[in-house]
């Protein structure tokens, strides 16, 4: 594709959909899956265009649902330090008071923390 084409798809899609039907009339359309965010493009989007030749991966994994699968950490001081883990893979130190009853989130990384009331 040459300079000229690449700003007019920027520009406008219908030109894009002309020349994408043209060119691969053919090809079948993907199907667009849709994200953990909801996001999902149109069928005749000329973002779908990347596509046609191979599959959009999406991970069916979402985090917020795997961190809640993770039982709450029972302590039995009143305040707790949260760094995720530490090293590279963890986030800033934070310190999370647990007087309140309930289990209490990390704002970071959503690890909970609960009181251990029986000690």
């Amino acid at each position: 594709m040459n300079l000229k084409l690449l700003n007019a798809i920027r520009c406008n899609k219908n030109i894009f959909n002309k020349y994408f039907a043209v060119r691969y009339s053919s090809t079948v359309y993907p199907e667009d899956k849709i994200t953990h965010t909801g996001q999902k493009w149109d069928k005749d989007d000329y973002r779908m265009a990347r596509f046609v030749n191979n599959p959009k991966h999406v991970n069916p994994n979402i985090a917020i649902k795997l961190i809640a699968e993770v039982p709450p950490k029972k302590t039995t001081s009143r305040v707790v330090a949260c760094d995720g883990g530490g090293g590279p893979t963890g986030h800033p130190q934070v310190f999370i008071n647990l007087d309140k009853p309930g289990d209490h989130s990390c704002g970071y990384c959503g690890l909970r923390f609960e009181l251990d009331q029986h000690h």
